[in-house]
């Protein structure tokens, strides 16, 4: 059922995530430190997070319909536990992006009065931090679920490595 073209679904909706996560992370710290590119990306930055985090559920369903396709392994396991753990990652850079991009627009709109208020520089510095941190924690997280994925799949259906055999 969650195949493309005959093929199974979940490596091809895998690399959307692994791009488009790490992408949007990227362009969430970039606006965190460099207010001239967030200018620049405006809602581009959320827009990508949001299109990231559509294709999480969609990655994690197809992989859990070609998981009952294929003999269990311990490697297989830890993979699917990560995976997991993906989705409320990304749903939190989402947030971030897009709360980001609103405290930033509403900035932009004060600018004509004094704006350089100590709890509005306070605000946008721990808006960086939390944005920094949870776009860290969601690029860590797409790796080791990545990781894990090429482990089940290169040390053998039956969860040994290669040297084991």
């Amino acid at each position: 059922m969650w195949q493309i073209a005959g093929l199974p679904a979940h490596p091809l909706l895998v690399h959307a995530v692994v791009v488009l996560i790490p992408l949007a992370a990227l362009m969430v710290i970039v606006g965190s430190v460099w207010p001239a590119a967030h200018r620049k990306l405006g809602v581009l930055t959320p827009l990508v997070a949001a299109v990231a985090l559509v294709f999480v559920p969609l990655a994690k369903e197809a992989g859990e319909a070609l998981e009952r396709q294929v003999p269990e392994s311990a490697a297989l396991e830890v993979h699917t536990e990560l995976g997991d753990q993906l989705l409320p990652w990304a749903i939190g850079l989402f947030v971030v992006a897009a709360g980001q991009w609103v405290w930033f627009r509403m900035r932009a709109r004060k600018r004509s009065g004094d704006t350089r208020s100590t709890a509005a520089r306070v605000s946008t510095i721990v808006i960086a931090v939390v944005a920094i941190g949870v776009s860290v924690g969601t690029t860590v997280s797409v790796v080791q679920v990545g990781d894990s994925g090429a482990r089940a799949v290169w040390s053998g259906q039956s969860g040994t490595s290669s040297t084991e055999k």
